[in-house]
């Protein structure tokens, strides 16, 4: 008897600790829980990693965990835990739902782990469960990314700087002979500066380092002590005059305190400074374009410094985070702000924008196949707005880790990119780097043989001499087209082609050193198809010359292409034109005859007075007999319905 009730004793009490080891580890479960939602990823990991020493965990736990390193930047760390989320025991296994969004980082960081294939099998599953996602897109279109990373990786040296500490340092701004970068290093004259309880290092702060002679960096100091917060002060950038900075700063009150949101985490803005008289920086100012409810952050600025370009998590991103840019204007005023596109912005993060004196942007971005974490592209940034396409820098400026917040000098081709990758000394480390390869652009114009002028929208091929690659480009509204970089002293072959001209080919060969090269093309009018009873409009793909409702004057958008016309009869000067006229079914048969009639007048009038002689232009008005549909008198159409038929023709009758 005695042994029985033992035994039951010693029951209870086994079961009464285990369910208070169970409440125990729900209790540090919210905990964590709690310090990952205000995003203090390092006290959140140390709870989460308690807990499942203890043997206590779950697919959620799993996902946070892994989270709190991906966050941070640390990629094999996270790598172990979504390995272990994927592949690994734990109770709720068969209940719980991988979002689709881990898939992607869980490809990220096998990347990281240099386990390409394995990358590659996660990013196939991930394409399944998101056909419509831009990175799955991009994934299918780039199969092959690896390789064409890979073969550029002798292009430049990376050299570890002497600026480095084994805590945070990154971001580079050159201005004059001083190189500006974020450290999270711990100071005597930055007392006030607390630990940040994401990295759990200190709040950042701008230094500077003198760049020596022979390019080596001297002892760095706190830029600027006058500007510096209480909270991250990070990633400067200034105008060409040198007397304005931006810069990133935690949302913060005028005493350089934090102000956190709602879910008591604190975001980024950006500020401008003003150059004082004697040489300080003060006027510190909070941009329009920021916010209380999103992230505004790393400005850069075009060469001519009118436009700032920024990364945000605002509405309207295509991803987690994007690339913005904004109108800068005289006396502090601010255009609206644009998001920049799809050609560079993702459904992931698009983060750290640069931009060169020659207009290249360079940014970072885990969205673009890469060769793990964030990778920087680089991407031509034309007058006319567009953007040219988007190339990975690859080894060794990238790697398998966060690669971000690049500077580059176009005249010396030598600059400074970060890294979170293993060989550094801290989490982000400062290299410099130096392009050994020679590498070329190809620029010129497209234009007109008899005109001179460019031809804005023709297709340049520029293929190599086996024609196993090619790049293909479209010029400008001037005509001008730059290709992206080729190598030096190879032979390439450029083909051009542009509606009514005929199509040009020529070899070249690039130069010996790195460079612009111009290469200016010359293209003729091909009108050798030309016969009597053509519709010149119709040969020649041009739109046709439509008239307002009721009206018979010349309509801006018509003499645009009548002009055309005009052109082709000045190159064949024997040529005589029929031009005819018709109306749509509104009003009455003569009326609409008469309106015709004088519509011819009118177009003959016009090309009569570009210089095209009386006797070469005969017409007639048709008006309505001639209809191109179905609209005739009493058919309820469209109005664009009836302006199909409201056109002029122009058929050669004689060449």
């Amino acid at each position: 008897m005695r042994k029985q009730l033992l035994k039951t004793g010693l029951l209870s009490i086994a079961l009464f600790a285990l369910g208070t080891n169970v409440q125990a580890q729900r209790v540090a479960e919210k905990k964590a829980d709690k310090e990952y939602e205000k995003l203090a990823y390092i006290d959140a990991i140390k709870i989460y990693e308690r807990m499942a020493k203890k043997g206590y965990i779950n697919g959620d736990i799993l996902m946070k965990l892994a989270d709190s390193y991906y966050f941070n930047g640390k990629l094999l760390d996270a790598n172990k835990w979504y390995t272990e989320l994927f592949n690994g025991e734990y109770d709720d296994k068969d209940t719980v739902k991988i979002p689709s969004e881990y898939y992607y980082r869980y490809a990220q960081t096998l990347k990281a782990a240099e386990q390409y294939e394995a990358s590659k099998k996660v990013m196939e599953q991930f394409v399944v469960l998101e056909k419509g996602d831009s990175r799955a897109k991009l994934y299918i279109e780039n199969k092959d990314y690896l390789k064409r990373i890979e073969g550029g990786a002798a292009r430049y040296e990376l050299i570890h700087t002497s600026i480095n500490t084994p805590y945070s340092d990154y971001g580079a701004a050159v201005i004059g002979d001083q190189l500006i970068f974020t450290s999270a290093r711990p100071s005597s004259e930055l007392s006030s500066k607390k630990l940040h309880e994401w990295t759990n290092e200190s709040f950042t702060t701008l230094y500077s380092s003198t760049i020596l002679a022979d390019g080596k960096l001297g002892e760095p100091v706190v830029y600027a002590p006058e500007l510096s917060s209480k909270v991250n002060d990070a990633t400067a950038v200034f105008t060409k005059d040198g007397k304005t900075m931006f810069f990133t700063r935690n949302n913060s009150n005028l005493k350089g305190k934090r102000k956190n949101n709602k879910k008591n985490s604190s975001l980024l803005k950006i500020f401008s400074a003003t150059k004082q008289a004697n040489g300080t920086w003060g006027d510190i100012k909070e941009l329009p374009i920021n916010s209380d409810n999103f992230n505004t952050a790393h400005p850069a600025l075009t060469p001519d410094n009118e436009w700032l370009y920024f990364s945000s998590d605002r509405d309207g991103s295509e991803g987690q985070s994007d690339i913005f840019r904004v109108a800068l204007y005289p006396n502090d005023v601010y255009g609206g702000v644009e998001n920049i596109g799809k050609k560079v912005n993702t459904a992931g993060r698009e983060t750290f924008p640069f931009i060169s004196s020659d207009n290249y942007l360079f940014f970072a971005s885990d969205g673009h196949p890469g060769l793990g974490g964030l990778d920087i592209f680089s991407a031509k940034l034309e007058k006319n707005g567009m953007i040219g396409e988007v190339t990975n820098l690859g080894a060794p400026i990238n790697s398998p880790f966060d690669d971000f917040s690049i500077y580059m000098n176009r005249d010396t081709n030598a600059g400074y990119v970060s890294s979170n990758r293993p060989e550094g000394l801290g989490g982000d480390d400062i290299y410099s780097f130096i392009q050994k390869a020679c590498l070329q652009h190809i620029v010129g114009t497209v234009y007109d043989i008899k005109t001179k002028k460019g031809i804005p929208n023709a297709t340049v091929v520029i293929s190599d001499g086996l024609y196993e690659k090619s790049k293909t480009i479209q010029t400008d509204e001037q005509g001008k087209y730059s290709s992206e970089t080729l190598d030096c002293s190879e032979k390439y072959r450029i083909k051009v082609e542009a509606p009514e001209y005929s199509t040009v080919e020529l070899v070249f060969e690039a130069a010996a050193v790195t460079g612009d090269k111009e290469v200016n093309i010359g293209l003729d009018k091909s009108y050798e198809t030309l016969g009597v009873n053509d519709d010149l409009f119709k040969k020649l793909k041009l739109q046709p010359i439509y008239f307002d409702f009721d009206q018979s004057f010349i309509r801006r958008d018509a003499s645009i292409e009548l002009m055309k016309v005009v052109e082709v009869m000045r190159e064949y000067p024997a040529m005589i034109i029929d031009v005819r006229s018709h109306t749509d079914s509104r009003g009455n048969d003569n009326y609409n005859l008469a309106l015709s009639d004088r519509r011819v007048k009118a177009t003959i009038k016009w090309m009569i007075s570009q210089g095209i002689e009386p006797n070469r232009l005969t017409g007639r008005g048709y008006g309505e007999s001639q209809l191109q549909n179905r609209c005739s008198n009493g058919v309820p159409c469209s109005e664009a319905d009836h302006q199909l038929n409201r056109r002029s023709e122009f058929i050669i009758i004689k060449m």
